[in-house]
């Protein structure tokens, strides 16, 4: 059935893109690309496609837009397309029954977990704020719940020292990619069989928002550094420096410190050990519970510097406190 099966292509960001890419490489019949409709971005706030729309309309596919996928004309249309298989990748909608009763080998979702750990929007994130040493993808099938249906497929990706949300996911994207047209082919010729999820291993994940990057110069060290790891590069790990936007790139926590109110700048004391895969620190800051080494920073509208670059242009910033 693989080489005649028709497929519906749902997906949105840059993490979709190696997905649909992957596909039509092994000469899968994408009949239609679903994706949500461009959207205002930039200073200009001009109208920007999602990167799946992009790399759609550059092979030729079809690519439908709706705002929803809730209305009845829409699920008609869909259904018109007789998809014997869909295939979402971070489309960026919840499907409801209507859209899941529709192909005959159902709907198949690239997650970025290790299911049934970090389910829901945030899944790289969530890897990261929680300390993990490994993340990975899984190739699902939906159903009603969240993320709560039967694995096919999964593979894991070990956590690096300088890993943030952004290269892990570039990453796994790839890998979510490899293991997709691994595991179609199987799974359409009725060669696979689902496994269920542990509800007693499930964790869930909340979608990220803005005011998630305000760093916390009160809260420990260690914590301080996953939030930086997770919210790099968006919405960023924000801080500030003599009232002016201040963003940590990358960090490293360590043990010490002294009495120094949260937030001061100290200095280095003696030999620290950072990976090697890590720049070098410059500088400390106290935190509630240890020291946060910050390794690359980046002020508002200027390149990333090193922490030695930071500390060699910014003088008398020793002794000073950050994020008042």
């Amino acid at each position: 059935m693989t080489d005649a099966a028709r497929l519906v292509f749902m997906g949105s960001p840059e993490f979709a893109v190696p997905s649909l890419r992957r596909l039509l490489e092994a000469r899968y019949d994408i009949v239609a690309v679903y994706t949500q409709p461009d959207r205002q971005a930039g200073r200009g706030r001009h109208l920007q496609p999602p990167p799946v729309k992009q790399a759609a309309l550059e092979a030729g596919l079809p690519v439908f837009q709706p705002e929803t996928l809730r209305r009845p004309e829409a699920v008609a249309e869909l259904a018109s397309l007789h998809p014997d298989a869909i295939v979402v990748v971070a489309f960026g909608q919840v499907l409801r029954p209507p859209v899941l009763q529709i192909p005959g080998c159902g709907v198949l979702n690239v997650h970025a977990s290790l299911l049934p750990r970090h389910r829901g929007a945030s899944p790289v994130a969530g890897a990261l704020l929680a300390g993990d040493e490994a993340a990975g993808v899984s190739i699902m099938l939906l159903d009603a719940g969240l993320d709560t249906g039967p694995v096919l497929a999964q593979r894991a990706e070990a956590i690096l020292p300088e890993d943030t949300a952004g290269s892990l996911t570039d990453r796994l994207a790839n890998l979510g990619a490899g293991l997709l047209v691994e595991t179609l082919p199987a799974w359409l010729t009725g060669k696979l069989a689902p496994s269920a999820q542990d509800e007693r291993q499930a964790t869930l994940t909340r979608r990220v928002n803005k005011e998630d990057g305000r760093i916390d110069w009160s809260r420990p060290a260690r914590e301080i550094w996953s939030r930086i790891r997770a919210y790099t590069p968006w919405p960023g790990a924000m801080t500030s420096l003599n009232g002016t936007p201040l963003q940590i790139l990358q960090a490293w926590p360590a043990a010490g410190g002294d009495d120094e109110p949260a937030g001061t700048v100290l200095p280095l004391a003696g030999a620290v050990d950072v990976p090697a895969s890590l720049p070098p620190p410059a500088f400390a800051v106290q935190t509630g519970d240890g020291i946060l080494l910050p390794l690359v920073l980046k002020r508002a509208g200027k390149r990333a510097l090193s922490a030695r670059e930071f500390l060699n242009g910014e003088r008398g910033l020793i002794g000073r406190r950050i994020g008042e």
